[in-house]
């Protein structure tokens, strides 16, 4: 009885605090709230040069799951791109150009050139799942070769060397074209419809891609990248995992080539070439290899640089239009981004998204298991 008096009573449990969220979470949405508003400001040129970020954002993300995350090495994105805008172009086409169109929504013409990009990276997957390296690197380059003769040769379809016009796009009634549209007495375009149309698929095509890196499929793609014996023996079907990744990878450039098809308003064969294709690779190499993050960092980076160069050649020493004695602006951006790109792989192997993300280690202390999937 005594033992039971002078046994001291449990402390009641103190509440728990809810934990307030960190300085980086506003600062997101802070950015987040900066580009809704940014089409009231910004003037037509820079719309569409954010408008070209975006789209090379959503196809770096697509490539960055199969390089950066996968350790596979695709020289054909270039190719899924061009599959993902003709195939818009032919799905929502009505014909009236002389040129094959189904006259299909055109919501749904983007839907389905999606999911043609994504059966043509299927054709290809048996492949991918077999090949690694620079091994898959050269056979995905033969796709540009293949992609250009067709783009070139295949004239009812693309329209040859003249490319075709895009069908804007609809839905909802909206429609993404030059039709005037006062919003709080400012006149939305083109420009400014599509860049909330552009917005959505990104963080969309964002926060997939970062779910799918924190899941069991992303612990089970960075095992392959890592080591692919011991992935096999642990039980992960790698060459399922690198099929299926091929193909994912297919549909997020099939979705950039749609949102470029837009900005862009017509096609061109040349521009789906094997130039495209290396820019993808140093996009998310300069960015950051395995981030999400680091895949928007690094399109914003070498999208932007050849339209900034272009927009102040005239003050800028030794940049000027071709024939003037100058380097073009063209020329001068992939001088600078090949420059960043050498200078990344050698200083900052992590790429540009590394700088943000370093802090002091006292107040990084964090589980070693949870830093490689982002991201």
């Amino acid at each position: 009885m005594s033992d039971v008096l002078t046994k001291p009573a449990p402390e009641a449990a103190t509440p728990r605090t809810r934990k307030l969220p960190g300085p980086r979470v506003y600062v997101w949405l802070a950015g987040f709230v900066l580009l809704l508003v940014l089409p009231f400001y910004l003037e037509r040129f820079w719309l569409q040069a954010g408008l070209f970020a975006m789209a090379a954002a959503i196809g770096a993300i697509g490539l960055n799951l199969l390089t950066g995350a996968t350790g596979q090495l695709s020289m054909g994105h270039a190719f899924f791109l061009a599959v993902g805008a003709y195939g818009y172009c032919a799905f929502a086409g009505d014909g009236a150009d002389g040129l094959t169109g189904l006259g299909l929504p055109t919501w749904l013409a983007a839907v389905l050139a999606v999911g043609l990009a994504g059966v043509a990276g299927g054709v290809f997957s048996p492949i991918a799942g077999r090949l690694r390296g620079a091994y898959l690197g050269i056979a995905t380059l033969a796709l540009i070769f293949i992609g250009q003769h067709v783009l070139f040769n295949a004239h009812d379809l693309t329209g040859g060397f003249n490319g075709r016009d895009v069908p804007p796009f609809s839905i909802f009634g909206l429609t993404f074209d030059d039709s005037e549209l006062l919003v709080a007495a400012v006149p939305f375009g083109t420009a400014e419809k599509l860049w909330y149309l552009g917005l959505v698929l990104l963080l969309a095509g964002g926060l997939f891609a970062r779910g799918v890196l924190r899941g069991r499929p992303g612990r089970a793609m960075n095992a392959i990248r890592d080591h692919q014996i011991a992935a096999g023996v642990m039980g992960v079907p790698v060459a399922r995992y690198r099929a299926a990744v091929f193909v994912l990878s297919s549909m997020y450039a099939g979705l950039a080539g749609v949102l470029l098809a837009l900005v862009f308003q017509r096609t061109v064969p040349e521009y789906f070439g094997m130039v495209l294709s290396l820019e993808y690779l140093a996009m998310i190499v300069i960015g950051g290899l395995g981030s999400v993050s680091g895949a928007v960092v690094g399109a914003v980076f070498v999208s932007l640089l050849p339209q900034i160069l272009t927009r102040y050649s005239d003050s800028l020493p030794l940049v000027s239009e071709a024939g003037t004695g100058g380097v073009s602006p063209g020329e001068a951006a992939k001088y600078l981004y090949g420059a960043a790109l050498v200078a990344v792989v050698l200083f900052l192997p992590g790429g540009l998204v590394r700088l943000a993300a370093r802090r002091p280690k006292a107040s990084s202390a964090q589980p070693s298991g949870t830093e490689g999937n982002d991201r």
